[in-house]
C-alpha cells in the first residue's frame, strides 16, 4: 500500500513514512516529547554578499545585560577545535597580556562596534509583499502573527510569535533568535518551555518563534530535513525564515550581525539544514538533539560564512527509532570542523530529553544558549570565540566543553527518555 503525503510531488511507502515520523524525535503529540529546549513572495535573499566594517548601516546598539562572557568563566574551557583543553579562566572580554608582552586580545559582544575592516552581515532584504503589523508577547486568544506562503500553487498561511523585551526602547537595536520547535510542539510550547519572555527581557534580544506545518500541508515532520523532502520544501521554510526576519526589521530596529537560530529534535535537524543553505545571514546556531546525515537526515550544506555552532545531544541513548542522534550530531560536529567552524560540544546524557541546564539562580533555563548567541556576532573571524581564550561563561554546564572530542558527560545515564 501506498500513502501520497500532502506534498505535491511525494509519494512513498506507508511504512517508511512511520518510521521517519517516529524518528523524528518520537514525537507524535503536543504532549509526547516535552523536550523543548523549548505571503506574498519571498525575499528571494539567499546567496547575499557580506559587507565590511566601514559599510554597516546605522549606529550598533548596547549589548545586553547579565551573562555572558561578563564574569568568572565556566568550568570547562579549551584552547582550541583540536581536543586540547585547559585550565578555566576568568575576566570579561579581553585575555591579558600574554607572556611576550604582546597587548590583550579583544573579543565584542553583539551590540559592540565591531572592529574595523570586519565581514558584517549583509542588509536584510524589503519583504516583496505587505508585512503584517506584528503583534508582540503572548496570551490565550491572542491573534497570531501571519505571512502567506504559496508552495508549488499550495497557499498557506504561517504563523508564528515575535518576543520582544517588555521595555523595549524605540531607538533600541536588539539581535534576533529563530527558534524552532520539535516534532510534537508548537511555537506556544517552546515560548513556555525556554521561558521566552523573561529571557527577551534579561538578555535583550527579540525571539521569532514560527509554527511548523502539517503534514497536509507538505511537511510530515513539521519541518524538512529528511531525505524525503523535495528541494521545493526545503527553499519553502529557508523561505519562510527570511520573510520573517524581513518583517521583523521592518518593524524595530534589528542587529543584522547577530541573528543566530536554535532547534530542538526536528527542529534541530531543520536548523542545521538552515545553517548550511542560510549560513550567509546568520552569526550562529544551536542544534539540541538534530545534527546532518546518516540514513534518515540530510547531509550537511557547507556555508561559505563559517558560523559558530553549538551542538548539544543526550549521549549514546539519544536514539529514536531510526535515528541516532548521537550519530547525527557527531556528522554535523565533524563537518563544522572541516569547514573550520567553532564549536561547543555538549552532552547531558540524558538519552533524547530537555537539556537539564544547571543554570545559576537568577538565570533563565537556557541561559547558555542566549550566552551563546550574543557572544558571537557575525564578524568574528572564522574559528574565533571569546570562549577559545576565557573559556566558557557561567551559564554553561560542566558537561559542555569548546571543540569537538572534548565535553565530559555526567558519569551516569540520567533516567529520563521523552521519545515516545
Amino acid at each position: 500500500m501506498l500513502l501520497r503525503t500532502c506534498s505535491p510531488v511525494l509519494i512513498v511507502p506507508l511504512s517508511l513514512v512511520i518510521s521517519l515520523v517516529l524518528a523524528a524525535c518520537g514525537d507524535s503529540s503536543a504532549g509526547d516529547e516535552s523536550s523543548a529546549s523549548t505571503g506574498g513572495s519571498g525575499t528571494g535573499a539567499g546567496g547575499s554578499t557580506p559587507t565590511t566594517g566601514g559599510e554597516s548601516s546605522g549606529e550598533p546598539g548596547t549589548s545586553g545585560t547579565g551573562g555572558g562572557m561578563v564574569g568568572t568563566s565556566g568550568t570547562t574551557t579549551g584552547e582550541s577545535q583540536s581536543g586540547s583543553s585547559g585550565e578555566p579562566t576568568t575576566g570579561a572580554q579581553t585575555t591579558g597580556e600574554t607572556d611576550t608582552g604582546e597587548p590583550p586580545v579583544m573579543f565584542g559582544r553583539c551590540g559592540d562596534e565591531p572592529p574595523p575592516g570586519a565581514t558584517l552581515a549583509p542588509e536584510i532584504p524589503k519583504y516583496a509583499g505587505m508585512c503584517p503589523i506584528l503583534e508582540t508577547g503572548y496570551m490565550e486568544g491572542q491573534p497570531a502573527n501571519m505571512i502567506v506562503q504559496d508552495i508549488e500553487g499550495l497557499k498557506l498561511d504561517r504563523s508564528f510569535l515575535v518576543i520582544v523585551p517588555d521595555d523595549m526602547q524605540p531607538d533600541e537595536l536588539l539581535p534576533v533568535m529563530f527558534m524552532w520547535h520539535w516534532l510534537g510542539g508548537s511555537s506556544k510550547d517552546f515560548y513556555e518551555r525556554a521561558e521566552a519572555q523573561a529571557a527577551v527581557n534579561e538578555k535583550r534580544f527579540i525571539a521569532v518563534i514560527p509554527d511548523g506545518r502539517a503534514a497536509e500541508q507538505g511537511a510530515p515532520f513539521k519541518w524538512p530535513f529528511s531525505i524525503l523532502d523535495p528541494d521545493a520544501s526545503m527553499e519553502a521554510d529557508f523561505q519562510l525564515f527570511e520573510d520573517m526576519l524581513a518583517c521583523v526589521a521592518e518593524q524595530f530596529a534589528v542587529d543584522k550581525d547577530c541573528v543566530s537560530s536554535v532547534g530542538v529534535s526536528a527542529g534541530a535537524l531543520f536548523t542545521s539544514q538552515l545553517a548550511g543553505h542560510r549560513g550567509d545571514r546568520l552569526a550562529s546556531f544551536m542544534s539540541l538533539s538534530g545534527g546532518t546525515g546518516g540514513t534518515v537526515v540530510k547531509p550537511w550544506n557547507p556555508p561559505a560564512h563559517k558560523l559558530p555552532g553549538f551542538v548539544l545531544w543526550g549521549g549514546e541513548g539519544d536514539f529514536c527509532i531510526a535515528v541516532d542522534f548521537q550519530q547525527t550530531s557527531q556528522d554535523l560536529e565533524q563537518k563544522l570542523v572541516e569547514g573550520g567552524h567553532f564549536v561547543v560540544e555538549c552532552i547531558h546524557n540524558c538519552n533524547h530529553s530537555t537539556p537539564p541546564f544547571d543554570v545559576p539562580e537568577g538565570m533563565t533555563a537556557f541561559a547558555p544558549l542566549w550566552d551563546f548567541m550574543l557572544d558571537h556576532p557575525y564578524w568574528l573571524k572564522p574559528g574565533e570565540s571569546p570562549y577559545n581564550e576565557t573559556g566558557l561563561p557561567p551559564s554553561m554546564p560542566t558537561w559542555c566543553a569548546v571543540g569537538v572530542g572534548n565535553a565530559t558527560p555526567p558519569p551516569e545515564t540520567c533516567d529520563q527518555n521523552e521519545c515516545s
